[in-house]
Order: structure tokens, then C-alpha cells, then sequence
């Protein structure tokens, strides 16, 4: 709040969707991490590593060079066409119809996305805090169909939309480049001094801890078992893709790189961030086999399903840091967590708003009165799905990141797909039969992952992303344009 307070002073129209361009690139480097990481990486990388290995590893290296691709491929084309919405650039190459159609599928990407990483952070805030609170109100309230947990759940994700809602609405981005920075600090912070109280707990040296981790059992790093969803190709493949359309074709992460002055600083901006995230992400993975070590040699278990995996590895790091490790570790976790809260909704409820009045509205030729008033209306618009659809998963289990990046394989591949057929060919296309190739896409890499998993006990994994865009481009051959 005493940020957007500074922030939106001498704010102008377009500050809520382009902080003025005036964001020092070092600032929105570090603050992309934490929107990047949000509570999903806090608390799904370390948990998966039960039963995925350090199989995760492989997407990382996968990230790391589709990131090069955003540093020197997209974001020289976004800063030469002044762009405030990426997707400016499909009707620019493509049309109007194009550009409506990747910017829907980037709407229902990111509110699918910010609300099951809210999800987490919910379930976990409720858990570390609100559920230990005595708070006799609620059993006067006397719900027939809402038992108290349930009530605590609805509460808390009231209370949080309403703080993110109290100080992103004036100035948007403006703020949100400052604030990202800040839940960066404390989502790291709480990732090392959990660690420091594990070895310490466990009497292990910095160096007899990096060998433990080594030598366990799940610090297995490449897989190249050509069925699995973890298979190295696959995953680094999926990586490279993911990276390209889940940062370099996403509103929410470009805005804040297109809120600096020019194109060089946003280079930086972009390098620095991927390898600050490569490495905050390697440590989150070393993190996960520590609390697993810690876990196995205190008697803490996890439910085993009927497959032999292990369910709610979401839950181990937050039960390990508010019941076992300690007063700091708890306090530290409560204040990581509080800041992925916090950064899995605000910056993707600006991008939401600027890209659907951008892209729908025409906010740019609107007054400033008009634009104000379609600006509240479209981010309140948001806030009531992203609402809904937390709630409509509220009783899902196992980690969330795996689920957030296979749902995106389907909604960013058609996204993927324009891009990569835009940039790499100059073929025309009929601009009217977009929203088609975009709907069948993924409605046939649906229906082949089933197929291929029931006939060769093959499955996509994240690989998925891959079939979908090719399937997009091969679309866009079927409706170019004759000459």
C-alpha cells in the first residue's frame, strides 16, 4: 500500500498499462522472478521432487535457451512496433480476427494460470494461519452446505483479492514493478533460511549438505526413457516452448519489459531475470530432496494413491516449515508465502485488463474519464473469474505446477503457433478462419495424447505444447491465402 501510494503520484493515463516506460531494467529483472516463481515454485518444485526426481532439471535447461529466443527475437519486434499489447502484433501481420483470437487465448491462459497459482498460496495461508485462528463468528454463521474450513477458504481468498485489488488499481504496472521486486526478496529469502534450518537441524555442514542432496535417491537428473512424460527430449523440448510462449507471449511477463525506456535495457532486463529464475529454480529442487531428507528422518509421511504416487506433495514444505523447523523457518515461510499470495494475482490481473481493452476495447482511442471507467469495470470483470475459477478447483490435489504447465501446453500452443508461423514465413492467410485452426488445435492434441497413451503407452507430458503449435501452423497452411 505505501508503494502504490508513492507510485501513483503524478500517474497519467497510460501508467496503469505502461508504468510511463520508465521502469529501471535491474528492478523489473528481479521482480520477474518472483512473478514468475509466485507460490507454485515456492511450494510445488520442492514437493514434486518425490515423485518426479530432479527430472525438472531438464525443463530448466530447456527455459534457459527459450529465454535467449525472447532476448534476441521478440523483444526487438515488440519495441519496433511500440507495442502496449503483444498481440498487436498478429493484426499487424495477420488481422484484426487474429489478434482478437490470441489475445482470448492468452485471457483464458493467464486466468486459468493465476488462478490455480492463487489456489495454492490460498490453501497454504489457510492452513499456516487462518485455521489456527479461534474465530467463534463463524460457527454462528451455521452454513448447512459450508463446513468452517470451507468458510476460512472463502475468506481468505476474499481477503487477499481485496488487498491486491486496494493497491494495483490506480497505477497498475507503475506499481507493480516495485512490489514484484519486494515478493522476490522474501519468496527467496524464505527458500534460504528454510534450508539453513533444515542443515541445521540435521547438523550438516553447507558442503555435507550439497553431497546429501547428490547422493539421494531422487537427485536423478536426465531421463531417456521414451514413453515417459519425463523424458529428457521431451522435457527440455517442452522447456524451450513453454518458455518462449509462457514468458516471451504472455502479457503479463512482456508488460513489464516493455514498461522500460528502450530495447537494450530490456535485453538486460530479460538475461538477468532468466538466470536469477535458472538459479532460484535449481535451488528450490535441491530445497525439495532436503525436506525430504528431513521428512524421512523424523517420520513424516506423505498418502501414497493407488498408482504409488505420493499425493499432496504441495503440503510437505508448508508442514515441515510451520511444524517442525522452527519459529524463523514458520515466520520466514508465512512471509514467502504471503508475497507468492500476493504476486500470482496482481501483475496477471493488469495484463488481463490491458490486454482485453487493448485488444477489444480500443481503450487508446478513449478519453481519460472513459478509459478510467472501462479500465475498473474490466479489471473487477477479472477479479469475479479468477474468483470463480479458484474456487471451482478448490478441492484439487498433488502439485499444482505440473497441472498449470500441462493446461498451458493447450492454451498457449495455438498462441505459439501464430507467433512462430508469423515470424518465420511471409504467408498470407485468410484472417476470418483463425478462430477455427485456434479451437480444433488443441481439441486434436487432446484427442492423440489419449490415442497414443492407449496404443503405445506413450504419453506427451508437457511435450504436448509441441503437437498443439504444430498442429496450428499445419492449420495455417490449409487456409492461406492463394496468390
Amino acid at each position: 500500500m505505501t508503494i502504490s501510494y508513492f507510485t501513483s503520484k503524478n500517474r497519467s493515463d497510460e501508467s496503469f498499462f505502461t508504468g510511463d516506460r520508465q521502469s529501471p531494467w535491474f528492478l523489473v529483472a528481479f521482480g520477474m522472478v518472483g512473478a514468475a516463481l509466485s507460490g507454485v515454485t515456492f511450494v510445488s518444485v520442492p514437493g514434486m521432487v518425490g515423485n518426479n526426481s530432479f527430472y525438472f532439471f531438464q525443463f530448466i535447461l530447456g527455459n534457459i535457451i527459450g529465454y535467449l529466443f525472447i532476448t534476441f527475437v521478440l523483444i526487438p519486434l515488440y519495441y519496433k512496433l511500440k507495442l502496449v499489447s503483444i498481440y498487436g502484433y498478429l493484426d499487424d501481420r495477420f488481422g484484426a480476427t487474429t489478434k482478437k483470437t490470441g489475445s482470448l487465448f492468452f485471457l483464458i491462459s493467464q486466468s486459468f494460470g493465476a488462478a490455480l497459482r492463487l489456489l495454492l498460496a490460498v490453501k497454504i495461508l489457510q492452513f499456516a494461519f487462518f485455521d489456527r485462528l479461534d474465530l467463534p463468528f463463524l460457527d454462528k454463521l451455521n452454513i448447512s452446505f459450508l463446513d468452517k474450513s470451507s468458510i476460512l477458504f472463502f475468506l481468505t481468498l476474499i481477503l487477499i483479492i481485496l488487498m491486491v485489488w486496494l493497491y494495483t488499481n490506480k497505477s497498475g504496472i507503475k506499481t507493480i514493478v516495485w512490489t514484484d521486486a519486494m515478493q522476490t526478496f522474501f519468496l527467496i529469502s524464505a527458500a534460504v533460511v528454510t534450508i539453513y534450518a533444515i542443515t541445521t537441524s540435521l547438523d550438516l555442514s553447507l558442503s555435507e549438505s550439497v553431497k546429501e542432496v547428490i547422493n539421494h535417491k531422487y537427485f536423478k537428473l536426465f531421463n531417456w526413457d521414451g514413453k515417459a512424460g519425463s523424458n529428457f527430449f521431451k522435457q527440455f523440448i517442452s522447456g524451450f516452448l513453454i518458455a518462449v510462449a509462457m514468458m516471451g507471449l504472455d502479457q503479463n511477463m512482456m508488460q513489464k519489459s516493455l514498461t522500460i525506456k528502450n530495447m537494450k535495457d530490456a535485453q538486460k532486463n530479460t538475461l538477468t531475470f532468466s538466470l536469477i529464475l535458472a538459479v532460484t529454480q535449481f535451488l528450490f529442487l535441491g530445497l525439495g530432496i532436503l525436506l525430504y531428507i528431513y521428512a524421512e528422518n523424523h517420520n513424516v509421511t506423505l498418502p501414497i494413491g493407488e498408482n504409488g504416487q505420493l499425493l499432496d506433495t504441495d503440503t510437505l514444505f508448508p508442514d515441515l516449515a510451520i511444524n517442525h523447523l522452527g519459529l524463523v523457518a514458520g515466520i520466514s515461510f508465512l512471509l514467502g508465502i504471503i508475497a507468492a499470495s500476493f504476486s500470482s494475482i496482481d501483475s496477471a490481473l493488469t495484463a488481463l485488463t490491458t490486454s482485453f481493452t487493448y485488444d477489444f476495447l480500443d481503450i487508446s482511442s478513449k478519453s481519460s474519464k472513459e478509459k478510467l471507467k472501462l479500465k475498473n469495470y474490466v479489471m473487477f470483470g477479472f477479479t469475479v473469474i479468477i474468483f470463480i475459477i479458484v474456487m471451482a478447483f478448490s478441492g484439487s490435489r498433488g502439485d499444482i505446477i505440473s497441472t498449470i504447465f500441462y493446461v498451458a501446453g493447450y492454451t498457449y500452443g495455438p498462441l505459439l503457433g501464430l507467433f512462430l508461423f508469423g515470424m518465420f514465413t511471409k504467408i498470407k492467410i485468410k484472417d476470418t478462419l483463425i478462430p477455427i485452426v485456434a479451437i480444433l488445435a488443441p481439441i486434436l492434441t487432446y484427442l492423440l495424447n489419449i490415442y497414443f497413451k492407449n496404443a503405445f503407452n506413450f504419453d506427451f507430458g508437457f511435450f504436448n505444447i509441441a503437437v498443439n503449435a504444430s498442429l496450428t501452423i499445419m492449420g495455417l497452411l490449409i487456409i492461406k491465402k492463394s496468390n
